[in-house]
């Protein structure tokens, strides 16, 4: 993820928050979806909902970059209804096992995540693969 501003490093806080209270997380999901660390409290998460922003740490980062491609690809891929990407996010999918993708995210982790974003941009999962144009 580029270097942000602490601008836009809230802004895209309030955005992720946006969307697993869309989702319909627990906190405890919440936490473990953003891979905070396991002494952050549920009852903190308020504070990225209002004015602060996730912590600038390398992890957080990467995760931050990864939930950010989801939600944008849920909201191209569902320009007209946006409640569709939370309904997305809790059907069971086939190529998740019959797991939904946010199940998918809490039990796989960074390859749960990273799969969820893969089967939404078919451009980040061609990047993954190392393809190159000829």
């Amino acid at each position: 993820m580029k270097q942000l501003t602490e601008s836009q490093r809230l802004n895209a806080t309030r955005k992720i928050m946006q969307a697993v209270d869309d989702w319909g997380l627990t906190g405890e999901q919440i936490i473990a979806v953003l891979s905070l660390p396991d002494s952050q409290r549920t009852r903190h998460l308020q504070k990225f909902r209002d004015d602060t922003a996730f912590p600038d740490v390398e992890q957080i980062n990467v995760r931050m970059a990864t939930l950010l491609g989801i939600v944008d690809a849920l909201r191209t891929s569902y320009p007209k209804n946006l409640q569709m990407g939370a309904r997305w996010m809790n059907q069971p999918h086939r190529r998740f096992q019959k797991r939904t993708p946010i199940r998918t995210m809490l039990e796989d982790g960074d390859a749960g995540v990273i799969a969820v974003l893969s089967e939404l941009d078919c451009a980040y999962a061609w990047e993954l693969t190392g393809s190159t144009r000829n």
